[in-house]
């Protein structure tokens, strides 16, 4: 069959532009039956609004869209799931407080005699949706009660098993999700893929580029950089495509750690004794230095986060103590947190880092302001100063430091919630998944500024789902499971040590 035949999704020419930043340029991009077609690139390259112009959430200013070699055009994402174009995104879309049959049913509840809502009829199938994803869980409680891996699973069925897709485009859906939770949905995916369904995979992770499409194609910088068979394109060249440059940065962080290691102090900075929350976190033991990094690994629902929620006082402990500088620690808030010099960049950037309507400006100051108090305002002369100082730093795209946070790529926003507290000079600076959802180079840029900041005299505590950037970033290395702390390592060790750990084949 003639690749034009084969195509069901042809966009041409694709041209859109924001205040102040030209999004995509004159892009193509074709998705044929039957496969899986990943889209990278670095954050800002353009991958979302190419997809929100597929899915009628954004209008292209110049370009075609053709489905089934009809050209369309697509004027709401409504419109979309009427074509066939389904979408699961990053960020789940759901309705935490309808049940989790509710939201994967939502419109089209089935009905007792066409009245009211059959409830038995609509969990019962909400729960046999669910099994083909080898999810079993009470489809009649809040969604919101359950974690985001669950609500992504739950956004994942409804649109894989409830629509009837033609195309199914997947933006960052693993993120959240568990390795067999991942090996599951790559099992749907080629399910879909041998019924002729067309997925778009959107993702940060090439190990998952590599096990599961077919092609890839690569944005820069709003522009098409090409498209390439998968099986044919070598690792290091798809990063080079990615990058507009060789990547060196993640392979001299060996050394890079080393050198930090060296302004590690021998007094403790803060210190946890037995610390623990019924119901949250059992209690554990930890002590960090200054100038050190401690990174925390394991499973999603491990206690990491249980973890860092304590140590910043977003929660209180009902068991154990904590000191700082060898002083007890009596006041458990964020605020208390703050003043003590603690930071937290929170694991759910969208919910509980940063504020979507306020600029990149304001986000930057936030937690500065907070601390001098609101009555001690910072100037405005003094607040772009500040911000346009880490914009550098940190080489945050955006046009200007007026720019809506909201606007921003994932990564950038993830790079302001970091100037926010770099801004205020913490000593300990909690990162829970600094990295996640954010493209390979801006995760090099993050780990060597953690050890830099290590080598200041700062303290760090990284969590990471990703156990390469856990080992290359980190001085002494926490395993949980079972929200219970198993064993700590230093000095020389290997991935393979840490799975044991997590599997709980080491002590």
């Amino acid at each position: 069959m003639p690749e034009s035949d084969r195509n069901i999704v042809v966009m041409k020419g694709i041209d859109k532009s924001f205040p102040g930043v030209h999004a995509l340029q004159n892009v193509d991009f074709s998705l044929a039956k039957g496969e899986i077609h990943a889209l990278v690139g670095e954050n800002g390259a353009g991958k979302s609004t190419l997809i929100k112009i597929l899915t009628g959430v954004d209008r292209a200013d110049r370009g075609t869209i053709e489905l089934d070699g009809r050209v369309v055009v697509v004027r709401s994402p409504l419109q979309a799931q009427e074509l066939g174009i389904s979408t699961v995104y990053q960020e789940v879309n759901l309705c935490p407080n309808l049940t989790v049959a509710e939201n994967i049913l939502i419109g089209r509840q089935p009905s007792r005699f066409g009245v009211s809502v059959d409830w038995k009829k609509l969990n019962t199938q909400a729960r046999e949706y669910l099994k083909q994803l080898e999810v079993q869980i009470d489809v009649t409680r809040p969604l919101g009660s359950y974690s985001v891996a669950i609500q992504q699973m739950a956004a994942i069925a409804r649109a894989l098993v409830v629509s009837n897709a033609k195309v199914l485009i997947l933006d960052e859906p693993t993120s959240s999700l568990t390795a067999h939770e991942t090996a599951q949905l790559f099992k749907v995916m080629r399910k879909l893929k041998s019924e002729g369904i067309a997925v778009v995979f959107i993702t940060h992770f090439l190990d998952q580029v590599y096990e599961v499409s077919d092609r890839v194609t690569v944005l820069r910088n709003g522009a098409l950089v090409g498209t390439y068979p998968t099986a044919s394109l070598a690792r290091l060249e798809l990063i080079r495509l990615m990058l507009g440059r060789s990547i060196t940065a993640l392979d001299d962080m060996s050394a890079h750690k080393i050198e930090s290691s060296q302004h590690i102090k021998t007094d403790a900075l803060l210190k946890a004794d037995e610390l623990g929350l019924s119901n949250s976190i059992d209690p554990f033991t930890l002590t960090l230095h200054a100038g050190e990094v401690v990174g925390l690994a394991g499973l999603l629902g491990s206690g990491r986060t249980e973890v860092a929620n304590l140590l910043f006082g977003v929660d209180k402990p009902d068991a154990g103590s904590l000191t700082m500088d060898g002083k007890p620690v009596t006041d458990f808030t964020p605020a208390g947190s703050i003043h003590r010099g603690i930071a937290l960049c929170p694991e759910d950037r969208k919910v509980e880092g940063i504020v979507a309507d306020l600029s990149v400006r304001e986000n930057i100051i936030l937690a500065m302001q907070a601390g001098l108090g609101w009555f001690r305002r910072i100037g405005t002369k003094e607040q772009y100063e500040i911000a346009d100082k880490y914009i550098k730093l940190l080489n945050i795209s955006t046009p200007t430091a007026d720019q809506q946070i909201k606007n921003l790529s994932g990564g950038n926003q993830q790079k302001v919630i970091l100037a926010r507290w770099l801004a205020a000079n913490p000593r300990l600076l909690i990162l829970d998944e600094p990295t996640r959802g954010i493209d390979v180079g801006t995760k090099a840029d993050i780990q060597k500024l953690v050890l830099s900041l290590a080598e200041e005299g700062k303290s760090c505590i990284f969590i990471s789902s990703e156990l390469d950037e856990v080992l290359r970033t980190s001085h002494r290395i926490v395993v949980m499971r079972d929200r219970s702390k198993v064993t700590e390592f230093s000095g020389q060790v290997d991935e393979q040590d840490i799975m044991q750990a997590i599997a709980g084949s080491a002590s």
